[in-house]
């Protein structure tokens, strides 16, 4: 099988490219790159041509932060409808989080996972093991087995690792195997009860605050542990991380030789506390960590500009509608993002020039296989053939009705962006959907 993607403009910050070429793929593999060659390949009837005149060209989009439900809560979420949903916002390859049920501390659930992806086939999925069983903080999962079965981190996320001690064996065992430890960083006793950030905005709607020092004290300690115990090969990433002085933790630790890596998302880049307030309590707001002030979101902008924020991820949480609709402080935390990412980050981060389109591709693709270690991030030769084709001019309209995810709990419902996928390949194979 081969494939020409013919004259669009690729963006590959793993080469430094930023040109019109031609792209060839040959077995699921890239085969050439460069202006013309395309013409060059002989015609065939396995032969299949893209026209990507006018279009941008990247390697594959990965989500590293989601949450796909199965096995166990397949009311909210499929493996299908999550890979679809990823597909159709551009995304190649997801990691998924071990919050399931039973939950992704085992070989087996590591193992259904997989095959029930590959049964679909519309994007590569990544299994995070949790780090202790069942998600309790207790002991710590079988690590080994995990590892062997195909995971690629590890993470209690959805709850964080309270225990130093199990924070700190996790840090440790998981250099053996190469895993990044991902933490979902909240001190649960300074955020017990809290539903939204706290500050002016908590304190009109009478909510619970929820404050920034509860992840600012997780991530201080983990830190501390990192460089205690993580030797030269431990690796720990900040998810969704939200506020500005934990970035400037990760910022000083990593200036002193620390493997640390963070993300941010989408909702914490572009929307602040006041969101709360102005929806009227839409549930569609209530996410964890919340919706930070003004101050931090600025942070982020500047973290994402500067390179102190690695990736940028979803945090893709769906919940049926009948969950969020009650009062806020009873409905799930989360919100869902695979087909509102990129679209959201073309129209509010690269078309006003906040990051250009090459720092977009490597947080959005680069960094995150690179962080996970699993192919992709890349369209040199010889690179596996997942390649996400956008349109910087097309006009769209988020319709959460129209979602291919089961969720539609999104705050960005509505919302008219200029930007959009219009094509993922896996493995030199258009995807359809």
């Amino acid at each position: 099988m081969r494939l020409v993607i013919r004259g669009g403009r690729v963006v590959d910050p793993s080469q430094g490219l930023d040109e019109v070429v031609d792209l060839v793929v040959e077995d699921g593999f890239v085969a050439g790159i460069g202006a013309g060659i395309g013409g060059k390949v002989r015609q065939s009837k396995n032969l299949e041509v893209f026209d990507a005149s006018r279009l941008v060209v990247t390697p594959g989009l990965i989500d590293m932060h989601v949450h796909l439900r199965e096995p166990g809560q397949e009311y909210k979420e499929t493996i299908r409808t999550g890979l679809a949903a990823a597909a159709a916002g551009g995304f190649t390859a997801v990691a998924c989080m071990a919050n399931t049920n039973p939950v992704n501390d085992s070989r087996s659930v590591t193992e259904h996972m997989i095959a029930e992806a590959a049964r679909h086939d519309t994007a590569r999925l990544y299994p995070i093991g949790a780090v202790s069983k069942g998600l309790a903080g207790k002991e710590l999962s079988e690590v080994g087995e995990m590892a062997e079965a195909g995971v690629v981190a590890l993470s209690d996320d959805g709850r964080p690792v309270e225990s130093s001690e199990l924070m700190r064996r996790a840090l440790e065992y998981s250099q053996h195997f190469d895993l990044v430890v991902i933490q979902h960083a909240e001190d649960l006793d300074l955020g017990a009860g809290g539903v939204m950030h706290e500050g002016e905005f908590s304190t009109r709607t009478g909510l619970p605050g929820l404050p920034g020092a509860a992840e600012d004290v997780m991530v201080a300690r983990d830190l501390i542990l990192l460089e205690d115990f993580g030797g030269a090969r431990g690796r720990y990433h900040v998810a969704h991380l939200s506020t500005r002085r934990s970035l400037g933790l990760v910022h000083e630790a990593r200036s002193r030789g620390l493997r640390v890596t963070c993300e941010a998302t989408p909702h914490h880049l572009l929307l602040t506390d006041s969101e709360v307030w102005s929806s009227h309590l839409s549930t569609d707001t209530k996410m964890k960590p919340p919706l930070r002030s003004e101050r931090d979101r600025l942070a982020l902008l500047e973290g994402v500009a500067d390179g102190s924020i690695d990736v940028i991820a979803s945090d893709h949480a769906p919940h049926h509608a009948d969950e969020k609709d009650v009062q806020y402080s009873c409905a799930p935390f989360g919100i869902v993002g695979l087909e509102s990412t990129l679209s959201l980050c073309l129209d509010r981060l690269v078309r006003p020039g906040v990051i250009d389109l090459s720092r977009l591709v490597e947080l959005l693709s680069c960094a995150p296989a690179r962080i996970l270690g699993v192919p992709g991030g890349s369209l040199s030769d010889g690179s596996l053939a997942d390649v996400t084709v956008l349109s910087l001019e097309s006009r769209t309209t988020l319709n959460s009705g129209r979602f291919r995810s089961k969720g539609r709990n999104t705050p960005f419902d509505g919302w008219k962006l200029k930007g959009r996928a219009v094509a993922t390949f896996l493995a030199g194979r258009k995807v359809e959907i």
